[in-house]
């Protein structure tokens, strides 16, 4: 024996669906600013670690030039030149 709903409850059972998808739309929509928010903050940490990148390998390289030098002129007063 099927017990058959009224308009007034199918109406509300459809209400009470719709709200429920509202709300499920509405935390998906939130989770997708966080993850676009948090996509935005990876980038600009990649881009600060790149230019500090940047900046140890011009450190590094200057370093080099240095110390290359100085061993160079070690070599050549210590050599006998």
């Amino acid at each position: 024996m099927t017990e058959e709903k009224t308009t007034r409850e199918l109406v509300y059972e459809t209400n009470r669906d719709v709200k429920w998808i509202c709300r499920a739309l509405q935390r998906m929509e939130a989770q997708d600013l966080d993850f676009e928010a948090r996509i935005r903050a990876l980038e600009g940490w990649r881009a600060e670690k790149a230019g500090e990148e940047r900046r140890i390998s011009t450190v590094s390289a200057g370093a080099g030039g240095i110390v290359g030098g100085v061993v160079a002129v070690l070599v050549k007063v210590l050599g006998g030149g």
